[in-house]
């Protein structure tokens, strides 16, 4: 059985978060404003020029801002800016109609830690909020619980094809770099937190494996590979389903598997905390290994 996750409720564990709304628009401070309340965030000032915004960051020190993109006389960046000479750890969000990869480009090299388009989804915003004040214990729960979610779900997967449930051994630290088995599945992970699951194993245990699930011999070796890319590819999906059922503010999504074999192949893990495990099953040894790096995150 999983342990459940901490959720992180809109006050991080610390009460409520405390906001101000900087935007050139009555209409759209109102709106906003009421989203923000009904979500169960505190809103406690606004502002509309970069004089308002410095008096009111000053005076109320939130947590987080909320920033139009676009005001007469100034811009989102330039009050985003002046926001960090007074609090560096205040974050910003922008709430604009303006949305370009330029823009996108900008705002993350200004340290904004969100963008949201106009017109606002309440639930967006409150998982873009949410997102971006995720503390430590956010990542410290993810460290507890990641290992067993991925470990349960390969189980669940294995026990599919082979109608018998692997076991595991003892979790190790790997070292950087390691000889692998034959091949090598590597998936990245993008969402809160960075992170990457690489499977490895010998070509006689991919083809058992391959064997076992197609009900014949594989036709060919690429047949064999192609079958472990999607096998590693819904351990990953899966796996990271759960965790953000767990908690939305995680947001991880895979990449398409890269595949990599050969006699004498290394692997080289991308993340040197990574967790590694070896299930032993019918077809063989698999390993697994998976990691994620505190404070790599993606926004968008």
């Amino acid at each position: 059985m999983i342990k459940s996750i901490i959720k992180i409720g809109v006050g991080g564990g610390m009460g409520k978060i405390k906001i101000v709304i900087v935007d050139d628009s009555l209409f759209s401070i109102s709106v906003l404003s009421e989203i923000l309340t009904e979500k169960g965030f505190e809103v406690i000032g606004k502002a509309s020029s970069l004089q308002e915004t410095m008096e009111v960051v000053e005076d109320k020190r939130p947590d987080l801002v909320t920033m139009d993109m676009t005001m007469p006389g100034t811009d989102g960046l330039e009050c985003t800016r002046a926001i960090h000479k007074i609090d560096p750890n205040i974050k910003v969000i922008i709430v604009s109609s303006m949305m370009d990869d330029e823009i996108v480009m900008k705002a993350r090299e200004n340290k904004v830690a969100g963008y949201i388009q106009k017109p606002v989804q309440p639930d967006e915003i409150a998982t873009a909020i949410q997102r971006a004040m995720a503390d430590e214990k956010l990542f410290d729960d993810l460290d507890e619980l990641y290992l067993d979610v991925f470990k349960e779900v390969f189980s669940d997967n294995m026990n599919r094809i082979a109608k018998e449930a692997p076991s595991f051994e003892k979790e190790i630290t790997a070292n950087k770099t390691q000889v692998s088995r034959g091949i090598s599945i590597v998936v990245g992970i993008i969402g809160k937190y960075c992170g990457s699951m690489i499977i490895d194993l010998s070509y006689e245990t991919a083809e058992a494996l391959t064997k076992c699930a197609l009900k014949r011999e594989s036709k060919n070796a690429e047949e064999a590979l192609s079958m472990m890319g999607e096998f590693a590819n819904i351990i990953s999906g899966n796996a990271c389903s759960l965790l953000n059922r767990k908690n939305k503010v995680f947001g991880f999504r895979v990449a398409p598997p890269t595949i990599f074999h050969g006699s004498s192949l290394k692997v080289s893990r991308i993340l040197v905390d990574a967790k590694t495990i070896t299930a032993k099953t019918i077809f063989g040894e698999i390993c697994l290994d998976v990691g994620f790096k505190r404070g790599a995150n993606e926004w968008m």
